[in-house]
């Protein structure tokens, strides 16, 4: 199953990838990184920072009601075009009863692959349902802080200047390296009341601080490869006194589906509530216990004690201050003296130390691959095998708690495969990058991500019966065919196989792009 967009496993040093889900464009930037060291940004990334907190300031002070016709509420607007900067736009949603005369909450979203109506379009119900509006930077992406923190700062000065938002409740939103990014800007700015983290924790460097200056919403799939991080930090959160909750889904490295985002602007509205920034709703706080007591229930009546204690326990905490919720307490001390909870926590714990287990020969055999600058044959073909191993395990596994271990191990090691192959390619060392696309493809045989860095890099070692081959495969991996057209026709590195009988062919086969 291929692990698109992802955010670089927690076994060593955490950061975001620039990966594209299958469904998703392929015309990402190849290169891009969000684990360009903070040190080195710092004093810039500051700066922009300060004129983000100073453009929402601004706009706290002096707000701008009135909407612009061609905004239409309650659809999705897939591109808005920011006034200032019309190089960076954002897509959007209003709620359909937003009017000029109050002010809104609002959040910020950053995808990891510049995807600004993805997170906008899983997000429109609740934020219909609960009054927020959404927009999601059509700029921001993986990659240099820099240039991300110039599309935050677009986004947000354009809205501020459009829409009437209450900037006591804004809130940030990301996935894989964009959660880095929003956590990191949350941090700094001190202009966001929670953040909303998918698929990745705190960025490298920027651990959270004690005191709990914002909420923490964190959503990951089962089987994530950053689940483990995503779990120790929710313990992590709970010592340092945040306001945090963890939702866990049937999912890869993914945004958090709609039922999710639902579960979490529901929640920060609660946390609103707690922190006096909205009135108390008596009948929305008891409906939300009420959702989360179902919840615990069907946890338990499935058998999955551990589970259902874990939810007692974060409800307890999400409600205290609210009302007079005791079941919560009280499930969750009555469930804590049961074996069923101490042995799930070991098994979980152990789960973690085989994903580890799992992942180490091959890691250190790409690691000896890297240090290796004649390619080394024979340490390539044993990392293959090894990677064959793994996924050939995973794919005749039965065992659900088994298989989730396995998967998120193969998945991490696609990561770092692929990520590999973007140090080298950006060095001008194809050849070697070659062979890091390959060993990702090895790892995820569906992700057209990796087909289409094969085909690259075949390219640009002149092996055009290589790229044909590898092209061919990407076409038939991708979801999107007109992105995949549009790909083929404008990347750089086909230059000289272009006007070949078999790429014609290939252009042939596939939509047209306008």
């Amino acid at each position: 199953m291929p692990h698109e967009l992802c955010g670089k496993h927690n076994i060593s040093s955490s950061w975001g990838s620039k990966q594209a889900p299958a469904r998703a464009s392929l015309l990402l930037p190849r290169r891009v990184y969000s684990s360009t060291s903070m040190t080195r940004l710092a004093v810039l990334f500051v700066a922009l920072l300060i004129i983000f907190v100073q453009d929402v300031a601004a706009q706290t002070a002096k707000q701008n009601p009135a909407t612009p016709p061609d905004l239409q509420t309650g659809v999705v607007i897939p591109k808005v075009i920011c006034a200032a900067q019309p190089e960076q736009s954002y897509a959007l949603y209003l709620p359909s009863n937003y009017t000029r005369e109050k002010l809104w909450p609002i959040v910020y979203a950053f995808d990891p692959g510049a995807r600004g109506e993805m997170p906008v379009e899983l997000m429109k119900d609740a934020a219909e349902r609960y009054g927020y509006i959404v927009v999601g930077s059509n700029n921001s992406q993986n990659g240099p802080w820099k240039l991300e923190a110039e599309a935050a700062q677009a986004m947000a000065r354009d809205a501020q200047a459009r829409l009437a938002i209450d900037n006591q409740r804004a809130y940030l939103a990301g996935l894989s390296g964009g959660a880095r990014f929003a956590s990191a800007l949350a941090q700094r700015c001190k202009c966001a009341m929670g953040v909303l983290m998918s698929g990745a924790g705190f960025a490298p460097g920027s651990p959270p601080a004690p005191g709990g200056a914002f909420g923490v919403f964190a959503a990951v799939g089962t089987f994530d490869f950053n689940y483990p991080e995503l779990v120790e930090l929710d313990a992590q959160l709970e010592t340092l006194h945040y306001a945090h909750a963890l939702r866990r889904f049937d999912g890869i490295h993914e945004w958090a589906p709609a039922g999710v985002m639902n579960e979490a602007l529901a929640w920060f509205r609660l946390i609103e509530m707690k922190m006096g920034r909205a009135a108390r709703d008596e009948v929305f706080v008891k409906e939300q216990a009420a959702e989360a007591e179902t919840r615990a229930k069907n946890l338990q009546a499935a058998g999955d004690l551990y589970g259902a204690w874990q939810e007692y326990r974060q409800t307890a905490e999400t409600f205290h201050g609210l009302g007079e919720f005791p079941v919560f307490e009280e499930h969750a001390a009555a469930l804590e003296k049961d074996k069923a909870i101490r042995d799930g926590a070991k098994r979980e714990q152990q789960d973690f130390a085989e994903q580890t287990r799992l992942m180490a020969d091959i890691s250190s055999g790409m690691s000896a691959l890297r240090q290796d600058s004649a390619g080394g044959p024979e340490q390539r073909n044993e990392v293959a095998r090894q990677i064959s191993e793994l996924r050939s395990r995973a794919g005749q596994e039965k065992n659900p708690q088994k298989l989730r271990v396995l998967r998120r191990a193969l998945a991490g090691i696609f990561i770092e495969a692929m990520e590999a192959g973007d140090g080298l390619y950006d060095a001008k060392d194809f050849t070697r990058a070659r062979i890091f696309y390959e060993l990702g493809v090895g790892a995820e045989t569906d992700s057209a991500w990796a087909w289409r860095e094969v085909a690259v890099a075949r390219a640009m070692t002149g092996d055009r019966k290589g790229a044909i081959e590898a092209i061919r495969h990407t076409q038939e991996k991708s979801k999107d065919p007109a992105a995949f057209s549009k790909w083929l026709e404008q990347e750089p590195a086909f230059a000289k196989i272009r006007d070949t009988p078999e790429f014609r062919a290939l252009i042939a086969t596939t939509p047209e792009t306008h």
